[in-house]
């Protein structure tokens, strides 16, 4: 199979217009590429049309026509896509991918522009020559259809792109280069090592703030959440020594801090907090249950625990964080400050169940 054709000269979709979906394709569009927006909020879909994308960034309101279409709208389509970035959440990837499939061009792509692992499920359903993943970080927001509260500038979005499987890597450089108009884009070998790097981050930073109710830089701040935020990361490092993933920089960081597993975690929330999170951002997962939607914790959170059961190991600052998160969205416990106290006394409680007895 050939490799992908010039960007100037593909058809291009983003799968998934929320806040990151919209604000990446607005990018490409004003970029002079040629986009269409799939979304499943037929409000958001409505919006764009009637008013363009709009995207706050840096003070400013830009608006961006593009076409955008409704889910039903992908069966009434012709021309095939030379390049998908799908934006959808990672519990939504197998069928976001399924429904696009049809509408791929032989030579073409699909990228999980995501967090979560769901690179092999692009890949299971777009074929290993075809299927990409990319780890994302850019921090906006989306709650009016239509307009994004883009927290993240150019200078502060950071992406990295590469194939789970080698028959994908011929797709990487055209999807590094869509990627390049909305920040700086590594291409690399290991795209799993890189991936789970930021499920690292994930884990400690986007359950405990939204649990609390809280932006990511003031649940940060908390004495006691601190530690409880790192240690969540750290779990994920666990598994990831246990599985033989490399502990490696992202976001461009340096330094022998920022690939020691020891200080890893800390180093890289400490950067999330000073350059690519503003004061008032809240995680996704907090965006999602203001909206009333579920979040990705089992897909983040719940791959911690689950993997290092794999190994014998437990996992209690995640499954404690995932407790809670479940209780909030079946409405037995609401989000707030409140749960700060019952959640440190609930880890300490998996962790004494989780340590090994004396022998009597």
């Amino acid at each position: 199979m050939m490799a992908s054709t010039d960007p100037k000269h593909m058809k291009i979709a983003v799968l998934g217009t929320g806040a990151n979906g919209a604000g990446i394709g607005a990018d490409i569009a004003r970029a002079g590429l040629d986009v269409t927006f799939i979304d499943q909020w037929p409000a958001n879909v409505e919006a764009i049309r009637k008013h363009g994308i709009r995207v706050e960034v840096g003070g400013e309101l830009v608006v961006t026509p593009v076409r955008a279409l409704h889910l039903c709208d992908v069966a009434t389509l012709v021309e095939p896509f030379h390049a998908v970035l799908v934006l959808v959440k990672a519990y939504d990837t197998r069928w976001a991918c399924e429904l696009i499939k049809p509408h791929v061009a032989p030579t073409g792509f699909v990228v999980g522009v995501q967090n979560g692992m769901a690179g092999e499920t692009v890949v299971d359903v777009m074929g290993e020559d075809r299927g990409l993943d990319a780890v994302i970080e850019i921090t906006s927001a989306m709650y009016e259809p239509g307009l994004v509260e883009r927290h993240s500038t150019f200078e502060r979005s950071w992406f990295a792109v590469g194939a789970p499987r080698s028959a994908g890597r011929m797709h990487v450089p055209a999807a590094a280069a869509l990627l390049r108009h909305s920040g700086t884009v590594e291409e690399v070998d290991d795209i799993r090592s890189a991936k789970w790097m930021k499920l690292v981050l994930n884990a400690g930073e986007l359950v405990p703030s939204a649990i609390l109710d809280l932006s990511i830089a003031d649940c940060a701040r908390i004495n006691t959440m601190r530690p409880i935020m790192i240690r969540a990361g750290n779990e994920a490092i666990r598994l990831a020594k246990e599985e033989g993933l490399k502990i490696r920089p992202i976001f461009g960081m340096e330094g022998l801090a920022a690939a020691n597993p020891d200080t890893f975690m800390e180093t890289i929330l400490d950067e999330l907090v000073v350059h690519y999170v503003k004061p008032h951002s809240r995680s996704t997962f907090l965006q999602d249950w203001i909206k009333g939607r579920r979040c990705e914790v089992d897909q983040i959170n719940g791959s911690v625990v689950e993997g290092l059961a794999r190994h014998g190991l437990g996992a209690p600052v995640n499954r404690a964080l995932i407790e809670f998160a479940h209780d909030i969205e079946r409405g037995r416990r609401q989000r707030g400050l409140h749960n700060l106290s019952p959640l440190l006394d609930r880890i300490e409680e998996l962790e004494a169940a989780e340590s090994p007895r004396p022998p009597t």
